[in-house]
């Protein structure tokens, strides 16, 4: 079985499905690995080093014409093209996205299977990569939050006098907001957090942070850990109750989602307006409409005194790490996916949860439904 790893087109993209660790694991197990030239530079990792580890260099045509191509992002509509029939496709495919590729895919026969499907359960987690991405983009945005922050963030003693540390509010509690809190403490500042699901509130306490409680009348969790969609009133009271407490804060970091759908707006321009001038709002939903209506996808804007931070990838600003708990979570999905053989196979078993949650495509059939 080949397995091909092109090299990401989306721009601001550095990270590659697949590292030279991974492809000498890979290659061990009997696959062949083809891999694009130049695929892993931008992650640092040179094509003598993906060469030296078994792996065979080639054009986008030969790669894009594997049994299997490992992505990071899914593939627009000319990489569609040089894909061959019964080919499986593994990638973050954005199926919520009402765009065609999906259809167009179906269409000429290619396996899809999307990452953002996988089933929150224990056994999938070693294969999770929306889960170590996240990680990560937490980590990363703590820092440019820091970077950006005109001010000491822990609390600073000098014979010049003393500085308070920072106060910073993380909206949104998944795996990125637990580890924007972490860094933060780490940093010194002075965190508190708020989520809609009233289960995160010990895991709020459990790293260091305060949590901020709002009576809203309803619950936000949904199936599976995720969050649910408040009703109207709930997102007014939610804003209204918000915009109080944040106004006080000198950063935000905001990572709050709902798959599928827009995000919230948590972080209000009456909001922006009422913090102190030089404070800092890191908006990680940036590229899903963003928690804040002032924030602009992939640009740092001044507005009101307020730097709003619109990064849509920040994993990619940590390229190498990032690509390696990729290339990770790709082993432990292939190895659910092929059985050992020489060369390996497919084992496509319906009947696994993963697997059938994952397939978003197969055999010509859309089987996510939007």
């Amino acid at each position: 079985m080949r397995v091909g790893v092109p090299k990401e087109i989306r721009e601001g993209e550095a990270r590659v499905a697949l590292t030279p660790l991974s492809v000498a694991k890979l290659t061990q197990q009997g696959f062949e690995v083809l891999v694009e030239t130049g695929a892993g530079l931008a992650a640092s990792f040179s094509d003598e080093a993906y060469q030296n580890a078994g792996a065979v260099l080639g054009d986008n045509l030969s790669v894009l014409g594997c049994d299997l191509i490992l992505k990071i992002n899914r593939p627009i509509f000319s990489e569609i093209e040089l894909l061959k029939k019964n080919a499986f496709v593994i990638a973050l495919m954005e199926p919520y996205q009402k765009d065609g590729v999906q259809e167009k895919l179906a269409a000429k026969g290619v396996n899809v299977i999307a990452m953002e499907l996988l089933p929150r359960i224990s056994r999938a987690q070693s294969m999770d990569v929306l889960s170590s991405q996240a990680n990560i983009a937490g980590y990363r945005a703590a820092l440019e939050a820091a970077t950006c922050y005109k001010r000491f963030i822990p609390m600073m003693m000098t014979s010049a006098g003393s500085a308070k540390p920072a106060k910073v509010a993380v909206l949104g509690v998944g795996v990125a907001g637990l580890q924007a809190i972490s860094t933060m403490r780490r940093l010194g500042a002075r965190v508190e957090a708020y989520d809609i699901r009233p289960e995160v509130k010990e895991q709020i306490l459990s790293v260091g942070a305060k949590p901020i409680e709002l009576e809203l009348g309803e619950m936000g969790h949904a199936k599976g850990g995720y969050a649910q969609e408040l009703s109207d009133d709930g997102k007014k009271k939610q804003q209204a109750l918000l915009s109080e407490k944040l106004k006080t804060f000198d950063i935000i970091i905001s990572t709050a989602n709902v798959p599928g759908r827009k995000a919230p707006v948590l972080v209000t321009e009456e909001t922006i307006r009422n913090m102190r001038h030089g404070s800092v709002v890191i908006d990680m939903a940036a590229a899903d409409g963003g928690n804040c209506p002032l924030s602009e996808p992939d640009r740092t804007v001044v507005k009101h005194g307020i730097s709003i931070v619109g990064f849509t990838n920040f994993p990619a600003l940590l390229a190498t790490d990032a690509s390696e708990f990729w290339a990770r979570n790709m082993l432990n999905l292939l190895a659910l996916f092929t059985r050992p053989a020489t060369p390996p196979a497919l084992n496509i078993d319906l009947s696994d949860e993963i697997v059938s949650g994952v397939l978003s495509v197969y055999q010509g059939e859309q089987r996510f439904k939007k």
